[in-house]
């Protein structure tokens, strides 16, 4: 793709890269480094490796003077990054074989990295994938987000309950970022709109700045490396020394604490008026700095703003940045002298939106009160938005209505294109949430299903399965990863076969000695591994999940001797802390797995694992150990998923549903190979409209009727007997999510699963064939698509020529 390549390093070379910067960096000997220094001193080497590409790139990228994507995401959800660097540099065997020269162990060393605290779940890691891809193709790009300093939070368990506590990734240097102490900009809050010579200017009231750090991120190969830029928010004066002076230290560090509060937390609980105002300037802290900063650099260049959207692509991940329509539109018009409504259609030119949910209490609404009040400007100009939008079409849609700014249809109406994330998800957007404004702007919605990298959630994380794939199709599959479909040829060779159930068998006990040495807990790894890790949410069913899992106790107990299917049930997710429900399940899960594990009659049979504080590097070791992946969400509910992806791909069949991409999963590895059950989407609109649909469902269900009975009377709960009264009640009478009109269809579904996996052979084909036929869910099919349907980018090569054969 291109003519950068990566000089090649030995393990001599490397150790004294390493070495240099042990000494240089971190001011040590080797006989006196601590695993701490080993690791900054190995991040610093690979780092130095990605700079020239990195360098080459943004030179590349200047010469051409094409377009450029910016990707803005409230969420990047990176995990680790030395494993991932070596990796993408081919690093990664020279860098293992250096450690153990100078007698350190590689993988000691790679575990000691803290995830990066920068996400959540998928929105987050989807944007890190993608940001791997834009590499990967060579596709020039910015990631824009910010820098929290102590992410979303650390998960622990209190009897069961969560607790958080502040993450403290950052309480050690990050090695991979380059602070730009150049590259700063003033955001600005509140205050007033005052008429000077007929035009509106904003005098505001509070103002911080947005500091820049970059982290290079390189593709496959090292053959270009883009950049993510994360904002950190800094006070205009960060000390007062006269308030200091005067004896009032806390007021003197006044300014920096405010200032940082923006950039310390993701999604900060916004149950209160102050936390809805953290939020919204959050969002348009890191929308405006990532503007100002891009128009800076479009301007630097020699670029005509009136061509802005030839050369700029803007892309939302969610309704998060939806301010960027009316802040591109400020910025052109205020700052630069653009007429508003040539500036409103500069900005539509430049940007699109990805939806990610079917939720109307995810697509974000503001009251006006706050929002005039945090942003006075920017009302105003969603109010000329909204007129020129209303005279274009017609339309009865509003995007100031009931006292509320509806960010969703602003993020549509400012976007020349809105996109899915699955089939059905692309179909549902434009005949659910979005019916009306799909009218209005006919062709506007398209489809762009979400991938994952393979080499990230394959390649790095299944050395064992990456090893049998090297064997038997080649090594080129990490950069196409639709050469999977050649495994196929092999699923009914048992010598292929044994091979693919020994990585298996390899991961589980990877897993198993994880979970022993982390929590204590002891894994039978001949058991069916079934897993389910997702933020918490009740229409991803997590609850349905535990009542199945207590239904299968109660037949265990009644029938001591049947032929039971060993399963052990892991969870992993973490419920936001003001989502009582979804902490009532998490509670709920834990006090069941206190009384099933030691349950003398059943604990051979049935056990469930909660590891607490589910992060990137763990699902590393869950996916691959994975026999049964759980994908269960409410038909119609779940956008796409990428967990399902990832599963598959790694050898685990799929219990789901016909939600999200779970489709286009069963039409991939065939309806054989996936568990299906459940209500089809049409159906649960169906069912909801017939009245008392939740008794009616367990009043006909003695199997689920006697665990709901366990769990009101208490007996998962003994110290607290009325624990779960009211998640109970909740079911009965408002189960918005059917998971009492989908638990027979489950639970049944449950035991044809069992029966498969009694037979090893056939379950292992079954697996295998998962693997081979998953591989049009990569990242980089996804990018092209962006780049081909949305973008309009062109993949750059060598010698600074551009080509627009992305796909």
């Amino acid at each position: 793709m291109s003519d950068m390549t990566i000089p090649p390093v030995s393990p001599q070379d490397f150790s004294a890269h390493i070495l240099r910067h042990l000494k240089q960096s971190q001011g040590k000997d080797a006989s006196d480094a601590s695993t701490y220094d080993w690791r900054m001193s190995l991040s610093l080497a690979l780092r130095d490796q990605v700079v020239n590409p990195w360098l080459e790139s943004t030179r590349k990228a200047q010469a051409v003077k094409g377009k450029r994507v910016y990707y803005l995401s409230m969420e990047f959800l990176i995990g680790r990054l030395i494993e991932d660097v070596a990796v993408n540099l081919r690093l990664d065997e020279v860098a293992e074989t250096a450690l153990t020269d100078l007698g350190q162990d590689y993988a000691t060393i790679v575990a000691s990295e803290p995830d990066a605290a920068l996400g959540n779940g998928g929105l987050g890691r989807l944007a890190a994938c993608f940001m791997d891809s834009l590499s990967t193709l060579g596709i020039p790009a910015y990631g824009y987000g910010i820098r929290y300093e102590h992410g979303l939070f650390e998960q622990h368990f209190e009897d069961g309950a969560q607790m958080e506590t502040a993450e403290t990734w950052l309480a050690q240097r990050h090695a991979w970022e380059f602070e730009r102490p150049e590259v700063s900009y003033p955001i600005n809050f509140g205050g007033d709109i005052r008429d000077t010579d007929g035009k509106p200017v904003w005098h505001p009231a509070e103002t911080v700045m947005a500091a820049a750090y970059d982290t290079p991120v390189v593709g496959w190969q090292g053959t270009w490396a883009n950049t993510l830029r994360l904002w950190a928010a800094k006070p205009v004066t960060a000390f007062d020394l006269a308030s200091f002076n005067r004896g009032d230290y806390m007021g003197a560090s006044a300014p920096e604490a405010l200032a940082r509060t923006i950039s310390r937390v993701l999604y900060p609980d916004d149950t209160t008026e102050i936390g809805k105002e953290l939020r919204l300037k959050q969002e348009y802290f890191f929308t405006s700095a990532s503007l100002q900063d891009l128009l800076h650099r479009f301007l630097s260049e020699g670029g005509d703003l009136t061509q802005l959207a030839d050369h700029v692509a803007i892309q939302l991940n969610d309704t998060h940045p939806a301010i960027a329509g009316p802040e591109l539109v400020r910025l052109l018009a205020d700052d630069h002298g653009i007429e508003v409504a040539q500036a409103i259609s500069i900005a539509r030119g430049c940007l699109a939106y990805t939806n990610h949910t079917l939720l109307p209490e995810a697509l974000e609404r503001w009251s006006e009160d706050l929002f005039i009040r945090v942003l006075p400007r920017h009302h105003r100009i969603i109010e000329l938005i909204e007129a020129a939008h209303l005279a274009e079409t017609n339309s009865d849609v509003r995007i100031l209505e009931h006292g509320e700014v509806k960010m969703g249809e602003l993020a549509f109406v400012m976007a020349h294109h809105v996109n899915g994330v699955s089939a059905l998800h692309s179909d549902l957007v434009k005949e659910t949430v979005f019916a009306d404004l799909n009218r209005d702007y006919p062709g506007r919605i398209i489809n762009q299903t979400n991938g994952i990298t393979p080499r990230r959630w394959l390649y790095s994380c299944n050395p064992a399965l990456r090893g049998l794939i090297n064997d038997t199709i080649g090594t080129s599959w990490p950069a196409d990863l639709q050469q999977l479909d050649a495994l196929s040829g092999h699923v009914d060779d048992a010598a292929f076969l044994e091979r693919f159930q020994d990585a298996k068998t390899t991961n589980k006990a990877r897993l198993s000695n994880w979970l022993k040495a982390r929590d204590g807990v002891s894994l039978d790894p001949s058991a069916m591994f079934d897993v389910q890790i997702k933020r918490l949410h009740e229409y991803k069913r997590q609850l349905m999940n535990l009542l199945e899992t207590v239904a299968l106790w109660n037949d265990i107990r009644d029938n001591p001797n049947g032929n039971w299917t060993p399963r052990v049930k892991i969870f992993g997710g973490k419920a936001a802390p003001g989502y009582v429900v979804a902490k009532e399940i998490i509670h709920l899960i834990n006090d069941a797995a206190k009384l099933i594990n030691a349950d003398p009659v059943t604990r051979d049979y049935l056990q469930i694992v909660y590891p607490e504080n589910y992060n990137v590097s763990m699902a590393e070791l869950l996916i691959p150990a994975a026999d049964l992946s759980e994908q269960i969400s409410t038909a119609g509910k779940e956008a796409s998923g990428t967990g399902n992806m990832k599963f598959a791909l790694n050898g685990a069949p799929t219990i789901g549903t016909l939600d999200g991409a779970n489709v286009e999963i069963r039409d991939c590895v065939g309806a054989e190979n996936f568990f299906l059950f459940g209500l089809t989407a049409s159906e649960v609109t169906a069912r909801r409209a017939e009245p008392n649909y939740a008794r009616r469902a367990i009043e006909a269900s003695p199997r689920l009727a006697r665990v709901l009975h366990q769990i009101e009377s208490g007996v998962f709960s003994p110290s607290d007997k009325g624990r779960y009264a009211g998640l109970v009640q909740g079911l009965m009478d408002h189960d918005y999510f059917l998971v009492t009109c989908d638990f027979d269809s489950y639970f049944d579904t449950q035991r044809v699963v069992d029966k498969a996996f009694a037979d090893p052979a056939g379950w292992t084909r079954m697996a295998a064939l998962n693997t081979a036929r998953v591989g049009w869910f990569s990242s980089d099919r996804t990018i092209a698509g962006y780049a081909r349907d949305i973008w309009g980018a062109s993949r750059l090569t060598g010698a600074g020529a551009a080509r627009k054969d992305v796909a």
